[in-house]
């Protein structure tokens, strides 16, 4: 993340890790039994899709497949904004036929990534059901989405961002609102 001084810490370290065994459980308790697997929204939505995993593995005692999506190529803003997508691979190694799938990104805002998302999905094959899981729930929908486990809602304004970090990917694990100037 590009360093900003207009910037406020909204989730420490501990309160993504507290967040994440939280939601961890609710999956749980919500899908247990079921043909359950995980797919993150590349990239950040991969990253915690990977961090559930031992989580939900560690209550289930159960092997849990994890996947990564990529939307680039089902936006409905190709060719609408001069920045164009970059494309990457989407890799899901397992038959999402059947599967009870957690659809996991780091924040939900218009809602237009998810829809990309399961666009992409379904061109997969036809899983029995797909929850959505996200980290932050800005509002500001654009489209009829709702996440089934929300790990906070923030208030925004549309000038606002926000940014979330994982050591993973950032260095650090943290989230921020960030002010657009």
């Amino acid at each position: 993340m590009t360093e900003t001084v207009n910037r406020r810490l909204i989730m420490s370290a501990e309160d993504i890790e507290r967040t994440l065994r939280r939601m961890a459980s609710q999956i749980c308790e919500k899908c247990a039994g079921k043909n359950l697997a995980l797919v993150g929204v590349r990239s950040r939505g991969a990253t915690l899709a990977q961090r559930l995993k031992p989580l939900i593995q560690d209550m289930t005692r159960e092997e849990i497949p994890v996947g990564v999506l990529d939307t680039g190529l089902y936006r409905d803003d190709i060719g609408t904004t001069a920045v164009a997508p970059e494309i990457r691979s989407t890799d899901i190694l397992f038959d999402v036929e059947g599967k009870d799938i957690v659809l996991i990104d780091d924040v939900i805002y218009t809602g237009r990534t998810i829809r990309a998302a399961l666009n992409a999905l379904i061109d997969l094959g036809r899983p029995d059901r797909v929850t959505l899981l996200v980290l932050i729930d800005r509002g500001h929908r654009e489209l009829p989405i709702q996440p089934d486990f929300i790990g906070q809602e923030v208030k925004t304004y549309t000038r606002q961002k926000v940014a979330v970090c994982l050591k993973e990917e950032d260095g650090i694990d943290a989230v921020y609102i960030v002010e657009n100037e």
